[in-house]
């Protein structure tokens, strides 16, 4: 299990660089472990090294590594496509925040079983920044239609905006994405919308952290760089039309 802790060093390292190159405060930024795949043994080398966040795509997966992980404290998001028919297993498991909501119609879903549960829930507004067909998210032209329409629910307290980004190995390819994201961001802000927070920028991945840092996230998701290549690429597991 050195390989995590080496692994987790080198991610870590490089967003203190991507940070201090930016002006920026290393602790303006968080890592977030994308677990998805990985065993509930490998996570915990992760938590026991000092991390606190992890997240996964699918409610399964929550579901099978619950216990294994309730022995070590963390924060758990949520970070793949939201479904209506998995809303109710989600709040089962500790979910601290859905970073995936994308439709209002959810989100009506969602703030009913919040009522009757009793729970409010955090939430991030994904964005498709990249224009592709395999990405959800809400059009960057909706999103603040759709941020301001969620702001009603008064169980749901939303906390910024995610985005996966376009998978490209040219990094100038990518950045417009991140930036979009941010204007959205500021142009939330400028609204001054009840109920919502834009403290969070969620974006970025272990290919282009440092430019996601540069442009202003706040959370960036890595899973391959920490624990180890899957079967597929990354871009395959983000593509949830296969799901």
């Amino acid at each position: 299990m050195s390989d995590i802790i080496n692994n987790l060093n080198i991610i870590l390292h490089r967003m203190e660089v991507a940070c201090r190159d930016s002006g920026r405060d290393p602790n303006e930024v968080k890592l977030l472990l994308a677990t998805k795949t990985v065993p509930a043994d490998r996570i915990k080398v992760a938590l026991e090294a000092g991390q606190t966040l992890i997240a996964e795509n699918k409610v399964q997966e929550i579901k099978e590594k619950y216990k294994s992980l309730q022995s070590v404290p963390h924060t758990n998001h949520f970070i793949g496509h939201l479904q209506s028919n998995k809303i109710k297993d989600i709040l089962k498991y500790d979910i601290s925040c859905i970073q995936s909501l994308d439709r209002l119609d959810v989100a009506e879903k969602l703030q009913q079983r919040l009522v009757y549960e009793g729970k409010k829930i955090e939430v991030l507004i994904q964005v498709n920044t990249s224009g592709e067909e395999s990405k959800f998210g809400t059009h960057p032209d909706q999103a603040i239609e759709l941020v301001r329409a969620v702001s009603r629910f008064s169980n749901i307290e939303i906390k910024g905006l995610m985005t996966i980004g376009l998978f490209s190995a040219e990094i100038e390819k990518v950045r417009p994405c991140f930036r979009l994201l941010r204007d959205i961001q500021q142009e939330v802000i400028a609204q001054n919308i009840p109920n919502v927070s834009m403290r969070e920028l969620s974006m970025g991945m272990s290919g282009d952290l440092e430019t996601a840092i540069q442009e202003g996230a706040t959370i960036v998701r890595v899973g391959t760089a920490i624990f180890g290549q899957r079967i597929y690429a990354d871009s395959y597991y983000w593509d949830e039309t296969k799901a």
